[in-house]
C-alpha cells in the first residue's frame, strides 16, 4: 500500500486488533481501559434534541479518564495550566533536564517506583542547594518537575523537566525575631542558566548515587543476580561517568513556561496525531531527530514492539508525576505566593476556581456540549445514562 492511501491509526485500534500480553496485571488493566476508551463498554450519556421536528438522538460514550490515554486528559490539561498561570510571577524561568546514564535502566525498569522517587529527590534537592547557596542566590527557588521516560522512538529515557523561577524567597529577621520574607532576584539573568551545568551534575551525581546505594542496602531497590555481581563495577563506571544536566535559556515569557511543561504534564509516550498507520501489524509514527536540528522521520514498529515499548512508559501506581518544591511546595504554596505578590507590590494571585467542563470544551475544542449535530441548535437534553450495566433514567 503506497504512503498516499495509508490509513492513519491510533493506540486504541493497535490495542483492538493486535493481541497483546502486558508484563504486569496492573500494566494490562491500564491497556484494557484504554481499548475500550469511549466505546460501549465503558457506558454513555445520550441526548435527545427537544426542537421541534428535530427529535436527534446523540450518544457521548464515557472516557476511560485514565492518565496514560490519548483520548482523555485535555480538559483536565487546560484546568492545570489555568492554576499554573495564576501563580506565575513577573520574573524569568529557567528550564533544567535532569537525565540519568542509560546504563541504570535495568535497575530502574525493575524498581520504577522508588528510583523515580529518587530522581525527583536527588534533582530538586540540588536546585534548592545551589539555590540557597550564598554564592549564587542565598534563597529558597520555585520549582515545578515533571517525569518524562520517554524517547521520540519510545525508548526508555527517563528524565526530569524542571521549571525553575529566576529568583526566590529570602527572610530575615525582624526585632520581634519574627521571620519576613523578601524577593532576591538571580545574579544571572542575561546567562544561558542559573547555576553553573557542571557544578549542578556533579552534585547530582552524587545524590543520587548516594540515595540509590543505601536503598539497594536497605533492600528497598532489589538487584537481580547479575546486577548484584556487575554492581561494584557499574557504581565505579558511573562515578566516573559526566552526568548530564541540560539547561535552557530563560522562556520568552512566564505564560510560555506553563505552556511548555503543560505538554508533558497529560501525556504518555505518544499521542495518536504522531501514529501515521497501521498495515499488517506493522506501525508506523513520526518522531523528530533531536541531534539533526529536529529533523522529522518515520519509524515502523511490529505492532508487538510498538506495544511494549508504550508499555514501558505505564508509570506505577499511584505514582506522582508531577512535583513541586520550594515556595511553590504543596504545603504553604497559598501563603508563600501571598506573600511574595505582596513584597513585590504586585496585585494578589486570583483564587483557584475550578472552570466548568462545559467551558473548558468550547474554550479547547470549540465544542458546544448541548448543540444538536443536527439543527445546530442548543436544544439537546440528557434523557439517559448507562454505566455498563447500570442504567439511570434521568427524570427533568
Amino acid at each position: 500500500m503506497s504512503a498516499a492511501i495509508q490509513q492513519a491509526a491510533t493506540l486504541q485500534q493497535v490495542l483492538q486488533q493486535h493481541a497483546y500480553t502486558a508484563q504486569t496485571d496492573y500494566n494490562a488493566r491500564v491497556l484494557e481501559k484504554l481499548k475500550v476508551c469511549r466505546t460501549s463498554a465503558l457506558g454513555y450519556h445520550l441526548y435527545k434534541c427537544k426542537e421541534d421536528g428535530c427529535d436527534t438522538y446523540k450518544y457521548q460514550y464515557h472516557g476511560c479518564r485514565n492518565r496514560h490515554c490519548p483520548q482523555c486528559g485535555a480538559l483536565q490539561r487546560m484546568q492545570w495550566v489555568e492554576d499554573r498561570q495564576r501563580e506565575l510571577l513577573p520574573v524569568p524561568y529557567y528550564h533544567v533536564v535532569f537525565t540519568l546514564p542509560h546504563e541504570l535502566n535495568g535497575i530502574i525498569m525493575g524498581n520504577r517506583k522508588q528510583c523515580y522517587n529518587l530522581l525527583f529527590k536527588a534533582a530538586s534537592s540540588t536546585l534548592l542547594k545551589f539555590g540557597k547557596d550564598p554564592k549564587y542566590l542565598n534563597a529558597q527557588l520555585g520549582i515545578l518537575a515533571v517525569l518524562h521516560t520517554w524517547g521520540q522512538q519510545l525508548s526508555f529515557h527517563p528524565h526530569l523537566h524542571c521549571i525553575v523561577s529566576g529568583g526566590g524567597v529570602a527572610n530575615k529577621k525582624s526585632i520581634k525575631n519574627n521571620k519576613a520574607i523578601y524577593w532576591k532576584n538571580t545574579r544571572r539573568e542575561n546567562s544561558n542558566f542559573l547555576f553553573p551545568v557542571k557544578a549542578m551534575s556533579v552534585v547530582y551525581k552524587a545524590v543520587f548515587l548516594k540515595g540509590l546505594k543505601k536503598a539497594i542496602v536497605n533492600k528497598e531497590i532489589n538487584l537481580n543476580d547479575t546486577q548484584q555481581k556487575e554492581a561494584k563495577q557499574l557504581f565505579e563506571n558511573l562515578y566516573q561517568k559526566s552526568w548530564v544536566v541540560y539547561a535552557k535559556k530563560p522562556f520568552g515569557g512566564p505564560q510560555q513556561v506553563v505552556q511548555y511543561l503543560a505538554a508533558y504534564t497529560h501525556k504518555v509516550a505518544i499521542s495518536n496525531n504522531r501514529i501515521l498507520s497501521m498495515e499488517n501489524s506493522i506501525i508506523s509514527f513520526k518522531w523528530k531527530d533531536y541531534r539533526h536540528e529536529n529533523a522529522p522521520k518515520q519509524m515502523s514498529l511490529s505492532a508487538n514492539e510498538f506495544l511494549r515499548r508504550f508499555e514501558q512508559h505505564i508509570l506505577p501506581k499511584g505514582f506522582t508525576k508531577i512535583r513541586s518544591y520550594g515556595y511553590l511546595a504543596n504545603r504553604g504554596r497559598e501563603t508563600n505566593l501571598a506573600a511574595i505578590t505582596a513584597v513585590l507590590k504586585l496585585p494578589a494571585h486570583p483564587p483557584k476556581v475550578k472552570q466548568p467542563w462545559q467551558i473548558l470544551l468550547k474554550e479547547t475544542f470549540n465544542i458546544i456540549h448541548n448543540q444538536c449535530p443536527c439543527c445546530k441548535k442548543n436544544t439537546l437534553v440528557l434523557i439517559k445514562q448507562v454505566y455498563g450495566n447500570m442504567e439511570h433514567i434521568d427524570s427533568s
